[in-house]
């Protein structure tokens, strides 16, 4: 029988009640809790003393030498020491509120101790004690520690895997091509599991982890390239008649010249358009690269072909803003667009809901409101979503059936370094904009002090006495109690009332659609000099005249927000600046403030942010449809990952792999995802 076909409740020791416990962890074979790894390990090898830095934990070994002393202080609480002899060495062990282990502290017994080490003092501060005498010792071994809670203990999880190994360990079977196994010099699956839970030192769990990673990154890769190769061969995409010309006209026409990079994506996304297999396209590229003017090219493509396109956004802002910039793109060309957002009203929902139908409206830009059952296209051939990362895996699947098989362009302004893009997102052709818009200056970026905004005042005041307009941006609405940080509503109020010559605008997410609209136009059109607004800004928001933006609070801020809302100015001719305030207290929050000050280059903010905060908060892990793995870690494996990648392209290219016996087990185990049981992939 197979190990995926066993209940947990077959391990001994698991009881019923634990067995709904292991449920509740996603363990539910006896294949589950063998491939439950653990996260780290703690270290009971025995150390020599004279190799332990101060403050680091240690586990030594040695013989009491002194009767425990106790001190008693405040309610019910116990110090108690006694002097203990390490490798010829007389060290005081602590114990806090440990009295009860007086009576065991028997002159010349000997005693393992784990603990906190201090150099100084010569003294070591208890955490955990073992008698060797009684038998059963933790000293001289790698423990590992498991993701545990409720009633689910690390000894329970420990006893129950190590039985798990004693009953079916014999089972484990390897599932990798033997190709590949000798290929990288990988131990066998069995061994690998084994040592990954008992490992007797570091040199064996690196064997077995490397071993892990590799299984598990060429799985995720092996179904990407699998899908890939399928849909290479399928003829069920849409071929879209797309004249050259066409393009070229439309391209003379835009009130400035396209950069080089836009020029070459551009090529890249028509020629995809033309093929009859789908297109899957990630367009990604730095704030004020140019995605949308490559985007609304990409939709007028298909509105020309005869077809229809959706454009897809986080926010009715953005919504609203691509409504604008694209009714003033295709004006005069017969391109007709209409938006569907959550407060449009019902007889002019009514209107577009018929338009699309009838396809009188060529193309539709909106927020969720587009998924609704109740909206028809006639013919969608282009699908494209703008931050991809901010809407669930469903929602864009659900998107893409509102069509026979459309082309899909993703856009997401958070760049990722482009080996990495492509490695991660095996299924997807990557296109990046590195370029900046010619005239486009970079951004200046300074970090203050909160006790400096006098002279940020008189900053945005000198930007305002130009002519020019400020950002100020606050992490929260109102005031709370449980966060010191500085809040919109107060802030527009402090501003008001410092700034008195200057109008002062508030944007914020609780406001009404009317309300948001307002306050924008107000902005854009420089009525109002500074707006006070929270993270609503983040994403796409174009207004030229501002040249600088007020960060309040900015250690509250993951780099790539940072980053983003940086993006909201430099889009005019003239020099703009970003001002982060900020007194972060943790080495984290200093750092991204030294990042953003040392460049204004997405892509190494970008790799930055992967380091200081790791891949799966950076892709945005529980939406986008990049998998959490259960050992691997994209930035610190990526190497592997590579590997794997390359391994997987190269067997799902041969045709013996479609075929030949040898793959049947690597086939069954594909026809198992839902991937490959009719569902789009996202």
């Amino acid at each position: 029988m197979k190990l995926d076909q066993i209940p947990v409740r077959q391990v001994k020791g698991v009881s019923a009640q634990k067995e709904g416990e292991l449920h509740a962890f996603g363990v539910h074979t006896v294949a589950d809790l063998l491939d439950y790894f653990p996260f780290r390990y703690e270290d009971y090898r025995l150390r020599d003393l004279t190799e332990v830095k101060d403050g680091e934990k240690v586990t030594v070994q040695g013989h009491i030498r002194s009767l425990p002393a106790v001190a008693r202080f405040g309610r019910g609480k116990a110090r108690m020491s006694c002097k203990v002899e390490i490798d010829h060495f007389l060290v005081t062990a602590v114990w806090f509120n440990r009295a009860f282990l007086q009576d065991q502290l028997v002159l010349g017994r000997e005693i393992t101790l784990t603990g906190k080490w201090d150099a100084n003092r010569h003294q070591l501060t208890v955490s955990e004690s073992e008698f060797p005498d009684r038998g059963k010792s933790r000293s001289g071994s790698l423990q590992p520690v498991y993701s545990v809670g409720g009633s689910l203990t690390q000894p329970f999880m420990r006893k129950a895997i190590g039985q798990a190994l004693i009953q079916f360990g014999d089972l484990i079977e390897d599932s990798l091509p033997p190709q590949l196994i000798s290929k990288h010099r990988l131990i066998p699956r069995q061994e690998a599991v084994m040592r990954i839970h008992h490992p007797e030192g570091a040199a064996e769990g690196q064997g077995a982890r490397r071993r892990l990673v590799y299984e598990e990154l060429f799985w995720f890769q092996l179904k990407l390239q699998a899908y890939r190769s399928l849909l290479r061969t399928r003829s069920d995409g849409m071929a879209f008649p797309i004249d050259s010309a066409v393009i070229r006209d439309f391209a003379a026409r835009l009130p400035f010249e396209l950069t080089d990079s836009q020029k070459k994506v551009v090529n890249e996304i028509t020629q995809d358009m033309r093929q009859k297999h789908g297109m899957n396209r990630l367009l990604q590229g730095d704030v004020g690269s140019g995605k949308t003017v490559v985007a609304a090219i990409a939709l007028y493509a298909a509105a020309k072909a005869g077809h229809q396109g959706a454009l897809m956004v986080p926010t009715e802002i953005l919504a609203e803003q691509h409504l604008r910039s694209l009714q003033r793109l295709f004006d005069g060309t017969g391109v007709e667009v209409g938006l569907l957002t959550g407060s449009v009203t019902a007889r002019k929902r009514r209107d577009i809901l018929a338009g699309l139908q009838m396809g009188m409206i060529d193309i539709a830009i909106g927020t969720h409101a587009l998924i609704q059952d109740d909206v028809i296209f006639r013919s969608l051939g282009l699908v494209v979503t703008d931050e991809q990362h901010r809407f669930g895996v469903n929602q864009r699947s659900v998107l893409r059936r509102k069509g026979l098989s459309p082309d899909v362009l993703t856009m997401t302004a958070t760049p990722i370094p482009r080996t990495l893009a492509i490695t991660a997102f095996g299924d997807m052709d990557v296109s990046t904009l590195r370029e900046r818009p010619k005239g486009r200056k970079p951004i200046k970026t300074h970090w203050t002090k909160p006790s400096a905004m006098d002279r940020v005042f008189e900053f945005i005041q000198r930007e305002a006495d130009q002519g020019r307009q400020a950002y100020v941006i606050c992490p929260l609405i109102e005031e709370s109690e449980k966060l010191d940080v500085q809040n919109a509503i107060d802030m527009h109020a402090t501003i008001a009332m410092s700034l008195p010559k200057l109008k002062v605008g508030l944007l914020h997410g609780r406001m009404t659609t009317a309300e948001k609209d307002e306050a924008m136009r107000a902005f854009g059109a420089n009525e109002t000099q500074v707006l006070v607004a929270t993270t609503v800004v983040e994403v796409g928001v174009d207004v030229p005249n501002a040249t600088l933006i007020v960060i309040i609070d900015a250690e509250r801020f993951g780099l790539s927000q940072l980053h983003q809302l940086r993006g909201r100015v430099g889009r005019g001719e003239h020099q703009s600046h970003c001002i982060l305030v900020a007194d972060p207290k943790s080495e984290t929050g200093r750092e991204r403030m030294k990042v953003m000050t040392e460049t204004d280059d997405g892509f190494e903010v970008a790799r930055k942010d992967l380091e200081l905060r790791g891949p799966g908060d950076f892709f945005g892990t529980k939406q986008s449809g990049v998998p959490e793995f259960k050992l691997a870690d994209m930035v610190a494996d990526f190497e592997t990952l590579e590997e794997a990648r390359e391994d997987a392209a190269e067997l799902t290219s041969e045709p013996d792999f479609w075929t030949a016996s040898a793959y049947a087990d690597l086939r069954q185990r594909l026809l198992k995802d839902p991937l490959f049981q009719g569902e789009q992939i996202d």
